[in-house]
């Protein structure tokens, strides 16, 4: 079955890599949605649905921690699988996303082994 994914990062490039990851590292893609913060990310979501989303932390307008708060206090998308990437190199902002609700965390930068790693316990 194929899934229908949303990249969320500020930075275009990033994004194609992690879909070229999640290529490589087996994943059936379906349809990949992507978004530059999570406001764009937000607008995405309401008008298509996914099965995985993927997010930075650092990112403007609103970041991937207010992204993760939004998509957990809906009740359409309370059970969506979220996976933060970030360069955060304190555990600070990794442990205030597990706290809000992610799924996981890939640090940048990131192999097509890890992603791989990370979604096998989800799916």
């Amino acid at each position: 079955m194929a899934l229908d994914v949303l990249i969320v990062d500020d930075s275009a490039a990033i994004r194609k890599i992690l879909q070229r990851m999640l290529k490589q590292a087996g994943v059936p893609l379906g349809q990949v949605f992507e978004a530059g913060d999570g406001v764009e990310a937000l607008e995405v979501l309401k008008i298509q649905p996914v099965g995985l989303v993927l997010s930075d932390i650092n990112m403007p307008n609103m970041d991937g921690l207010q992204l993760l708060g939004h998509i957990r206090a809906n009740g359409n998308w309370h059970h969506l699988p979220v996976i933060m990437i970030t360069t955060e190199g304190g555990e600070a902002k990794v442990m205030e996303a597990v706290q809000l609700g992610a799924n996981g965390y890939v640090r940048k930068p990131f192999t097509a082994d890890q992603i791989k790693e990370k979604l096998e316990g989800l799916f």
